[in-house]
């Protein structure tokens, strides 16, 4: 874990922010917070840099590229981490080819990670989930305990109704 640095500005009326400085978290919150707001703030801030960090070493590009080529898939044009996805996994556009992808799944086994670009990736080839969908899907081996993974994180509610995600 990085060095957290707490800085209270007086200044600092209503909003509290966060940013690599080095090796260290630099977290600016108003000077005159409850230590008790304060420290869930702080904790919010840093799981937030932390989980940025991690996706940083993670080439979605590059890994969503092998997963085409091994899956007989096209590639997006992009592929990027986004932190506004809260109530999907990913999306992706087919007429753009872009995929983006919660940054939540930076923290995830590369297996769960790998199913979610897959499911993506299919989207570029069939709009929904209907049964060609699931057939290109369904060529990574681990889909259904990845599913089961994601399940149990609370966006996907069952295995027969597919919430990872939808073409837009």
């Amino acid at each position: 874990m990085s060095e957290v640095r707490i800085i209270r500005s007086p200044r600092r009326r209503r909003t509290a922010a966060a940013r690599d400085v080095g090796d260290a978290i630099e977290v600016r919150v108003p000077a005159g917070l409850p230590a008790a707001e304060e420290a869930r703030i702080v904790a919010r801030l840093v799981r937030r840099m932390t989980d940025r960090r991690a996706g940083a070493e993670i080439d979605l590009t590059a890994r969503a590229a092998t997963l085409a080529s091994r899956y007989r898939i096209p590639t997006p044009s992009t592929i990027k981490w986004v932190d506004n996805q809260t109530s999907r996994w990913g999306s992706c556009s087919p007429a753009t080819g872009t995929i983006r992808l919660s940054r939540a799944l930076s923290t995830f086994p590369g297996w769960v990670l790998d199913y979610v670009i897959i499911h993506e990736l299919a989207h570029l080839v069939v709009n929904g989930h209907g049964p060609a969908f699931w057939e290109i899907v369904n060529r990574y081996a681990l889909t259904e305990r990845a599913r089961g993974f994601l399940i149990a994180k609370g966006l996907e509610q069952d295995a027969s109704t597919a919430l990872v995600a939808s073409a837009d």
